[in-house]
């Protein structure tokens, strides 16, 4: 029998991105993926500042920036009545507006971008190769039986077409949508599959004339009386600059995808750009459903699951890779701490406590995007009515003089989609509520008082919360709090007159005039005293990031306290 410490199914984001943790974290794992290749669609694209913080920890986030799109061609959303027709209205989108610029620089210290999933996952599976994971391709994951001791992995080899076993500590599902680990693993599930039907159609054409001059990931085109219910919306989404294409057409579920052949997919794509004779390259097409369903746990005994497998929702608000990455990432240094021995087998638990609610705060907000749509619908004139005469002249009358309130409407509308198209918060103001951090009340943590945490990043040491992003100096340059921490290890930054000392659990930093790291402009120091901490205090980060524990002051035996603490955060009890 092939045995190992975890089996990842699935080389998608979730799965892929797992591989290369537990890789860069010195877990033995291997993964199995039932498929001949890596992703051959673009699929999943949007790579916020997150996710980006994720990639550098793991040491590859210098490619997917090299062949990524970057932030200043993505964010100029357009609605349409055609690429080359009409156009609507803009919302300046993923923090291109000059506000949202500044809100993003003092967020992070990485930069969202666009990073197709088909060239993302490379990047992803190579580097944990690298590293030491073993990827096994055309190897169907069939089952799994658990004991106290461990698990047995059934898979089948598809090229010999045998089936063998594979003993393991631990199982990770990431194995999508319709995941066989889930649902084997009887994880509870909460919403509904197949709210509706989208087409996927890849296609290559040189569109620089219709969309240089606004550089942008996502053309939204409205056509009345091309789709069911006589309001026709479509995406025209860029794949690479701008060349490589991708449409989003929607079909009524209840009567199937059509018949997707060169002629109607050349076809809609020639109507949705708005040129008859374009010069167009069809590369491949399919059909999926919108999905509205989140699991209310990720795990049950020695197994888990994350990505699409456990929170399924279209792809508004660029959430879907984004979140995969993130849960792989949580579980990760869980993961490797117990199979060292250096935590109880309850960490482990804390990951669906921490995950699930954020996945179902994922499905909810992709969701509702899709419905906030109906307020330009309504702007329009386009709702209410099945005519698409009656559509059409209601959207040409905005053009009148006295249709002020109309086109007033509108602008609103289309503002309004920053929801989807900008939502910082949503995409930084995670916080986590586990036994794996120690909640305080030095101070009260600023989200629950701020004007709208969907829109806005909220910056805290708050136990629970990402450590805020500030630069410091370092001997060779200014170095985030961000990139400091993380690296499989708890990180305790402290100030002068702390006494706090580095262990085999613990990595100290100390930040202060005279130090490796110094705080020239003084941002953290300020930070973390208007949290109550004072310069011999401290803020404990765990692996992951996020803040497990913070220290008005120095105690009187620091070692100790931080030695209890951090037994207490891995007991998880």
């Amino acid at each position: 029998m092939v045995t190992t410490d975890v089996v990842v199914v699935g080389t998608g984001p979730a799965g892929a991105s797992m591989a290369l943790a537990l890789a860069r974290l010195g877990v033995d794992h291997i993964v199995v993926t039932r498929y001949e290749t890596l992703a051959a669609e673009p699929r999943a694209h949007i790579t916020n500042q997150r996710t980006m913080e994720v990639l550098r920890d793991l040491g590859v986030s210098d490619q997917v920036e090299a062949l990524s799109t970057p932030q200043d061609q993505i964010g100029t959303t357009t609605f349409c009545t055609s690429l080359a027709g009409e156009e609507l209205g803009r919302v300046r989108s993923w923090g291109t507006d000059p506000h949202s610029q500044a809100a993003h620089r003092l967020a992070s210290p990485a930069r969202i971008c666009d990073m197709p999933q088909n060239l993302m996952e490379p990047i992803l599976v190579q580097g944990a190769q690298r590293v030491g994971s073993r990827i096994r391709f055309s190897t169907e994951y069939l089952s799994h039986a658990v004991d106290d001791d461990g698990v047995t992995v059934s898979v089948r080899d598809r090229l010999r077409d045998d089936t063998y076993e594979i003993r393991a500590k631990y199982l990770y599902g990431a194995d999508g949508g319709r995941s066989k680990v889930a649902e084997n693993a009887g994880l509870p599930m909460r919403g509904e599959m197949g709210v509706a039907g989208s087409l996927n159609i890849v296609f290559r054409a040189d569109l620089t004339p219709w969309v240089a001059h606004r550089p942008s990931v996502l053309y939204w085109v409205l056509q009345p009386g091309s789709d069911v219910g006589g309001i026709g919306m479509g995406v025209v989404r860029m794949v690479r600059p701008w060349n490589e294409w991708l449409t989003i057409w929607g079909y009524d579920v209840a009567d199937g995808p059509p018949d997707l052949s060169d002629e109607y997919t050349r076809g809609l794509v020639r109507r949705l750009v708005g040129v008859e004779d374009l010069d167009v390259e069809i590369v491949g097409s399919s059909a999926w459903t919108v999905n509205h369903m989140a699991a209310e746990h990720y795990g049950r005994g020695r197994v888990f699951c994350g990505g699409d497998a456990v929170h399924r929702h279209p792809p508004s608000n660029g959430l879907g890779s984004n979140t995969s990455m993130q849960d792989s990432f949580n579980l990760a240094w869980k993961l490797a701490y117990v199979l060292r021995g250096a935590a109880g087998p309850a960490l482990l638990d804390t990951y669906s406590d921490e995950r699930a609610p954020i996945g179902r705060q994922v499905v909810d907000r992709a969701n509702q995007s899709i419905g906030e749509t109906g307020r330009i619908f309504d702007a329009l004139g386009v709702s209410g009515t099945d005519d698409p005469e009656v559509m059409r002249a209601n959207m040409a009358r905005r053009r009148e003089p006295g249709a002020e309130k109309q086109r007033r409407e509108l602008r609103e509308a289309i503002a309004f989609k920053a929801y989807e198209f900008d939502a910082h918060g949503v995409e930084l103001n995670q916080r986590y509520v586990s036994s794996a951090v120690v909640p305080d009340s030095l101070a009260p943590d600023p989200l629950a008082s701020a004007e709208d945490p969907e829109l806005h990043h909220v910056a805290s040491t708050t136990p629970g919360a990402r450590v805020p992003h500030v630069w410091l100096a370092g001997r060779h340059g200014d170095v985030s709090t961000v990139d400091l921490a993380g690296h499989g290890r708890f990180t305790l930054f402290t100030g002068p007159g702390g006494t706090w000392p580095s262990s085999d659990l613990v990595h100290v930093i100390v930040v202060g005039p005279g130090e490796e790291i110094e705080d020239p402009y003084g941002d953290w120091a300020r930070l973390l005293a208007a949290e109550g901490i004072a310069d011999s205090g401290g803020v404990l980060v765990r692996p992951d990031h996020h803040v497990a524990a913070r220290f008005a002051s120095v105690p009187d035996d620091p070692a100790a306290v931080l030695e209890q603490t951090v037994r207490r955060l891995l007991s998880s009890a």
